[in-house]
C-alpha cells in the first residue's frame, strides 16, 4: 500500500515502529496531490513548505507517541489557521490571514499532527455540492462528472482520494455527513457542544459543529478523542468529561435496540438508498441488534424550519463583512451606505446572498413571529421527537443522503432541489444530537452513505455501532483514479 493510502491507526504503527518517518509520509501526500489535485480541486491552499517544515520537527523530536503525532490532516477553510490563509471559499475573504489558530487547530498541533493545507467548500458553508464556491468547483473521486457534496466536499474529496490521511469539516445541517457519503468516507458531526467552535467562522452559531472525516470508524474515533473537551472560549462548549472513544471501537451489537424512521425511507428516497438502509437493518439484526420500524412525526417541518433559523442567524453572523473592519472592499463608492452595498454585492456569491435576504426577511419587524419563532417551536417539536425514541433505542440509522451524488451543474437552477439533500441530515442539527456516516452500499456505482444517530453526548454508542458494521462489510471500496 502506498503512505498516502494509510490510515491513521496504520501510519501511526509504521511510525512508531521507525518503518516509515513523518517526512516520508507527508511527502507521499504531498505527492499525490501534486499527481491528482488537477483532477479533483479539493484544496484552496496547500501548505507545502510548512507541512514539510512541521514534519522534519516531529521527526527531529522522534516522538510518535501521540495518536496523530507526524499525520497529515486537511482543513476545512471556514477554520481559522494562524498564519494561513483563512478564506471561506468566497471573494469576501480571499486574502484574510487568521492571526490565530482555531481551538481544533491547536489541539491538533499540540498532537504534533501537519496541516497540510486547506480544503474548497460552499462559500460560508451554505450549499450542498461544493458548486457555491467563490472560486472553483471541487470533483467527486468516484466520478469527477459528479458533485463530491456541501459543505465540506473539499475535505471529504482529499480523504476519498487519499491527498490527506484525514480532515475537519464543519456540519450546519449535514455538511459533514452528506459528502463522506457521496465520497464513501466516514463523517461525523459530535452533539452540539462537544467540539469547540472558537475560530470556526461562523454561519449558524445554533447549529454549527465541527467534527471528522476519515477512512474509516477507528481513525474517527483517535480524531475526535483529539478534539473534544470543553473550551473556556466557547460558551457553548459543554464542560462534560471526555471518553476514550477508542474504547468504544467493538465489534458487538448484540442486545443493541435500533430505531428504523418511515419518514426516512419515504417519498423522494432512491430506490437504491433505500433497499441498502433496510439491508443494513438487516445486517445489524444478524449480529444480535433489534431494528423496528419508528416514527419521527414532525420530521417533515424540520427542513423548512431549519432553512428559517440557519438563514436568520447567518443574516446576523454575516452583518460583520461590511468593507471595513477587514475583508474585501469595494473600490468605488460614494458614501458609507455604497460602501456597505457595493463590497457585500461584489464580496458575496448568489447563494450567500439569497440566504441573508431570506434570513433577515425571516427577522423582520411583523414576520419574526410568524416564521422565525414558530420555526424555533418546530425545532422543539424535532428534538422530542428524537427525546421519546431515545427512551427506548439505542441508537437511531437512516439514509445520510436521499440520493448518491448528482452531476454538476444539475441542481444549480433550482435552490429548493438543492435544499432537499441535507432532508436526512438537517433535523440532526435541529436537534443537536451526535450522528455518524459510514460507506454502506452503491448505487449506480457510486457509494451511499448510512446514518447512525445517537442520544446527546453518546458519541460512544453510535461508534460502536458503526465500528461493528464496518467490520462486518466490505463497503471500504476506493474509488478509481
Amino acid at each position: 500500500m502506498k503512505l498516502n493510502e494509510l490510515t491513521i491507526h496504520e501510519a501511526h504503527q509504521l511510525l512508531l515502529k521507525r518503518e516509515i518517518s513523518a517526512e516520508e509520509l507527508t511527502k507521499a501526500v504531498l505527492d499525490r496531490i501534486d499527481r491528482v489535485e488537477e483532477t479533483i480541486k479539493a484544496f484552496l491552499t496547500v501548505d507545502r513548505e510548512g507541512a514539510l517544515e512541521n514534519s522534519k520537527k516531529v521527526d527531529s523530536e522522534g516522538d510518535y507517541s501521540c495518536a496523530l503525532a507526524g499525520i497529515p490532516v486537511a482543513i476545512k477553510d471556514n477554520i481559522c489557521t494562524k498564519d494561513l490563509k483563512t478564506t471561506c471559499a468566497s471573494k469576501m475573504l480571499a486574502n484574510f490571514i487568521p492571526p490565530y489558530d482555531a481551538t481544533v487547530c491547536e489541539k491538533l498541533k499540540a498532537g504534533k499532527a501537519i496541516i497540510i493545507g486547506k480544503t474548497n467548500m460552499d462559500e460560508f458553508a451554505m450549499g450542498s455540492s461544493t458548486e457555491n464556491s467563490g472560486f472553483f468547483v471541487t470533483r467527486n473521486p468516484w466520478d469527477t462528472e459528479r458533485v463530491p457534496g456541501g459543505s465540506s466536499g473539499g475535505s471529504a474529496a482529499a480523504v476519498a482520494a487519499d491527498e490527506c490521511i484525514f480532515a475537519l469539516g464543519s456540519d450546519t445541517g449535514g455538511s459533514i455527513r452528506q459528502p463522506a457519503s457521496h465520497c464513501g468516507v466516514v463523517g461525523l458531526k459530535p452533539t452540539y457542544g462537544r467540539v469547540s467552535r472558537y475560530g470556526l467562522v461562523a454561519y449558524a452559531s445554533s447549529l454549527d459543529q465541527i467534527g471528522p472525516i476519515t477512512k474509516d470508524v477507528t481513525d474517527c474515533a483517535i480524531v475526535l478523542n483529539a478534539i473534544a473537551g470543553w473550551d473556556e472560549k466557547d460558551s457553548t462548549c459543554a464542560n462534560l468529561p471526555v471518553p476514550d472513544f477508542t474504547e468504544s471501537l467493538v465489534a458487538d451489537v448484540r442486545g443493541m435496540k435500533i430505531g428504523l424512521p418511515r419518514e426516512y425511507l419515504g417519498e423522494g428516497i432512491d430506490p437504491d438508498v433505500r433497499e441498502a438502509i433496510i439491508s443494513a437493518a438487516r445486517t445489524f439484526e444478524k449480529l444480535g441488534a433489534v431494528c423496528e420500524e419508528i416514527s419521527l412525526p414532525h420530521t417533515e417541518y424540520a427542513l423548512a424550519a431549519f432553512y428559517i433559523i440557519a438563514t436568520a442567524e447567518a443574516s446576523s453572523n454575516l452583518a460583520r463583512y461590511d468593507g471595513i473592519r477587514y475583508g474585501v472592499r469595494a473600490r468605488d463608492y460614494d458614501d458609507l451606505l455604497d460602501l456597505y452595498k457595493k463590497t457585500r454585492s461584489e464580496g458575496f456569491g448568489d447563494e450567500v446572498k439569497r440566504r441573508i435576504m431570506l434570513g433577515t426577511y425571516a427577522l423582520s419587524s411583523g414576520y419574526y413571529e410568524a416564521y422565525y419563532l414558530k420555526a424555533q417551536k418546530v425545532r422543539t417539536l424535532v428534538k422530542r421527537d428524537f427525546d421519546q425514541a431515545f427512551e427506548k433505542y439505542d441508537i437511531i440509522i437512516a439514509p445520510t443522503a436521499p440520493t448518491p451524488a448528482f452531476k454538476i451543474g444539475e441542481k444549480t437552477d433550482d435552490p429548493l432541489k438543492m435544499y432537499m439533500s441535507d432532508v436526512c441530515t438537517i433535523p440532526v442539527n435541529m436537534a443537536g444530537l451526535p450522528a455518524i456516516s459510514i460507506p454502506c452500499g452503491f448505487s449506480n456505482g457510486m457509494p451511499v452513505g448510512l446514518q447512525i444517530i445517537g442520544k446527546p453526548f453518546d458519541e460512544a454508542t453510535i461508534l460502536r455501532a458503526a465500528y461493528t458494521f464496518e467490520q462486518a462489510t466490505d463497503y471500504r471500496k476506493k474509488p478509481a483514479l
